[in-house]
């Protein structure tokens, strides 16, 4: 064999199993935390502000997280979340108990039931957002988006949200989204 087939077939084999290894140890941290653990179903994650054009202060925060155990079922997902919004000195808070996640690709549906915000009237309203992770131009859409108000929302169904249309300010978007893969 000359030199240049020997080093050929060297480098076909080391390119082999350097690929079997990179598959090997995808495998492993697809089915479990990397740790040994088990990968949790779906998460978001992250925080951002959005962009407007009048200086509104506008902040999104999420802790969502569907266990691997409750793979087959979004509503069993726990965390919280919050948002806010001020323009000169006024507006408002709420915080959020998620009851449901849904993960695809880099979008997250989240909703849950407002528990504590200084909105009157806004306790006990469930809302719901969508996120698109896009790395540092994340979206942001909410599902009092038509309606001016998580207050004026009526029935909203778990696990609802609105298109991501807003965009997040430059430089504050960080939202993580690990996709679900449910069993069909």
């Amino acid at each position: 064999m000359s030199r240049i087939a020997h080093r050929r077939t060297k480098i076909a084999a080391i390119g082999a199993a350097l690929l079997i290894t990179a598959g090997a140890a995808g495998s492993a941290v697809a089915s479990g935390d990397g740790d040994g653990g088990t990968r949790e179903a779906a998460v978001l994650t992250g925080s951002a502000k959005l962009y407007r054009s009048l200086g509104d202060d506008i902040t999104f925060t999420f802790d969502a997280h569907l266990a691997a155990k409750d793979n087959d079922d979004p509503t069993k997902a726990t965390g919280t979340f919050r948002f806010s919004h001020y323009l000169n000195g006024k507006g408002a808070f709420a915080e959020a108990r998620v009851d449901c996640l849904l993960t695809g690709g880099k979008v997250a549906v989240v909703s849950g039931v407002i528990t504590k915000s200084d909105l009157k009237g806004a306790k006990g309203k469930r809302v719901g957002i969508t996120v698109h992770d896009l790395g540092r131009n994340d979206r942001l859409g909410y599902s009092w988006a038509a309606t001016g108000s998580p207050v004026e929302t009526e029935d909203l169904p778990k696990c609802v949200g609105s298109a991501p249309f807003e965009k997040v300010k430059a430089g504050t978007g960080d939202f993580k989204v690990q996709p679900w893969h449910p069993k069909l």
